[in-house]
């Protein structure tokens, strides 16, 4: 029987991209950081590298995935990465999930789980957890504060004439 998921596993295992993003994960370990990479690529061509620099920036946005969109960005001169693609050495975290999403990248592949990085020692199930819980049940209180103003900035951006959407 045909089985597409084992499929695609099998060519992902040998893709160059992904095996970029692991060598590139691996040795960030020997340099001091963490075990995380990502290529980000579109017509055969890698345009951005990443890999996680959170203990050495002191930054905890400084994942591997936020790094490669950063510098494709900056590189191209664009928030919109429409077309390209991201090779992740692993499953990227809820924030890595979400700015791949807004930069628009057209496909994710990765190649470790978000439970291999928690058998690793990485908190990425904790927040997907925390995600589906209520604000006020997380073990971080998200509190709302019904301020009168609090609509304002977004009827301003309704009413800009020359705005970029994004």
């Amino acid at each position: 029987m045909f089985n597409p998921v084992f499929l695609t596993f099998e060519i992902m295992e040998e893709n160059e991209y992904i095996k970029r993003a692991i060598d590139l994960a691996t040795q960030n370990v020997t340099e001091g950081g963490g075990p995380f990479g990502a290529v980000i690529v579109k017509d055969g061509k890698i345009f951005a590298e990443g890999v996680n620099r959170v203990t050495e920036t002191n930054d905890p946005t400084a994942h591997a995935e936020v790094q490669a969109i950063r510098k494709a960005c900056e590189k191209l001169h664009t928030f919109d990465l429409s077309g390209y693609e991201i090779y992740s050495s692993c499953e990227p975290c809820p924030m890595c999930f979400s700015a791949i999403y807004w930069a628009h990248i057209s496909k994710v592949y990765y190649a470790a789980t978000h439970h291999d990085a928690e058998d690793a020692g990485f908190a990425d199930a904790l927040i997907y957890r925390e995600v589906k819980l209520k604000p006020l049940e997380r073990s971080i209180p998200f509190l709302k504060i019904d301020h009168p103003q609090k609509i304002t900035p977004f009827e301003v951006w309704l009413k800009k004439e020359d705005k970029e959407k994004y």
